[in-house]
């Protein structure tokens, strides 16, 4: 492999973004690591400017849609006869914006040699995919999250054709990845489960604040976060006379709504709404918090949580976690070993487990240790990146720099030995 050229290209619908910082990390390694990926963007940042410098690496953005369109029909006469025809049939369409992206895109990467793309969420990025493939034959592969997958689309690309053409599909849990398999069949046996990894170095100690014992959850104020269910289970907890301070950390379409019902629960003093916070400070008030809690549940169009970060994050820190049995949650946490889960919705039972480890502080502690060892296995990123890696070999067929195979001899045998089980 000729030195200085890419191995693959990550495709992101925006990049970088703290609400997707699991996106980030994994990016991020591959670049630590010298896997020399092309990161592309199609939309700029919104809220992540502290981070567009610490990849390492620069990243591509495609030019705003007006600019990309008009750009487009300039140099139509430069395409082939079947993608004039492409972008006939599809400009017309709903969700248009993709076939003019992936002309952009598709002699970009022909130019540097890139014969594969992985998108992350099977969304606009992996649509987008779909058309290079189809456009250009550009493989592509894509990490399946949460309502991306759950969630049907009336896109004239949809999940299924997604997920028909992908070389291969990551999962963030064995739940997303049978429920893929039992969705679309023929994919059945290229669904991989690669967990989303953490840099465990980065999460400080679990260190109780003294005084009144602090619950913390985090989380975008949305149906699947269940925050309803947390303060109804905090205004139990209240009437039981059990002292505590309640910390709901994020933003969101409900937040009037969760306001409204701290007061009707008159939890004024023990349940407060805070304001988004950096990466950093988040992380401190989830390692100083007594129990990190996630209430989270399936949503009316059935999308829900899958592998949440925020329980991750805890169980980095050590700080105990208590959550409910929805999608991949059960695979983070064994419960009542690293850590409790309740049915989904089940308010009772939520209180109960809260007050169990505010008041058990040797059964706390002992789950804490437990679930920062559990973090180790699961989520180092070096392993999920490690994995990916095998994936995008094996079935993306992906060939790596040779400073990179020297350090990583197991991977220096061609995609179809691989494929094949030599």
């Amino acid at each position: 492999m000729a030195e200085n050229t890419h191995s693959f290209a990550y495709l992101f619908e925006r990049f970088p973004s703290f609400v997707q910082t699991f996106v980030y990390r994994e990016a991020e390694e591959m670049v630590r690591q010298k896997v020399n990926p092309l990161l592309v963007s199609v939309r700029e940042p919104e809220d992540a400017e502290e981070l567009r410098h610490k990849t390492g690496t620069d990243v591509v953005y495609l030019p705003s849609e007006k600019a990309l369109r008009a750009e487009i029909e300039e140099r139509r006469h430069t395409f082939s006869s079947a993608q004039r025809r492409a972008l006939s049939h599809w400009r017309s369409l709903p969700d248009s914006g993709r076939i003019f992206e992936a002309l952009w895109l598709g002699q970009k990467l022909k130019e540097k040699g890139i014969r594969h793309v992985h998108a992350h969420f099977g969304a606009l990025a992996a649509r987008t995919a779909w058309h290079l493939q189809q456009l250009w034959g550009i493989g592509y592969s894509f990490t399946g999250h949460a309502n991306d997958i759950f969630c049907e689309t009336d896109f004239p690309v949809s999940n299924s054709k997604i997920a028909n053409g992908a070389r291969f599909i990551v999962t963030e849990t064995d739940f997303a990845r049978q429920w893929m398999e039992q969705k679309h069949p023929s994919t059945k046996g290229h669904v991989f489960r690669v967990f989303n990894g953490i840099r465990l170095d980065e999460f400080p100690a679990h260190v109780e604040t003294p005084g009144v014992p602090c619950i913390v959850s985090v989380g975008r104020y949305v149906e699947k976060k269940g925050f309803p269910d947390l303060i109804a289970a905090c205004a139990l907890l209240r009437d039981r006379g059990v002292e505590f301070q309640c910390s709901i950390i994020g933003d969101g379409p409900m937040r009037e709504e969760l306001t409204g019902l701290i007061a009707e629960k008159n939890l004024q003093q023990s349940v407060i709404l805070t304001s988004p916070r950096a990466q950093d400070d988040v992380r401190q008030c989830i390692a100083a918090a007594h129990l990190s809690v996630l209430a989270c549940r399936r949503d009316k169009d059935g999308g829900s949580d899958n592998l949440p970060t925020v329980i991750m994050e805890a169980m980095a820190c050590g700080t105990p976690v208590v959550s409910t049995r929805v999608a991949g949650v059960p695979e983070m946490i064994d419960d009542g070993l690293n850590g409790l889960l309740l049915n989904e919705g089940d308010v009772a039972g939520l209180a109960a487990a809260m007050e169990r480890l505010l008041k058990d502080k040797s059964l706390a502690q002992e789950m804490g240790a437990k679930a920062l060892k559990a973090a180790h296995e699961k989520f180092a990123i070096e392993n999920s990146v490690a994995r990916l890696l095998e994936l995008l070999v094996t079935y993306g067929r992906v060939q790596l720099p040779s400073d990179f195979l020297r350090d990583h001899p197991h991977l220096r045998l061609p995609w179809w030995k691989r494929l094949l089980g030599f």
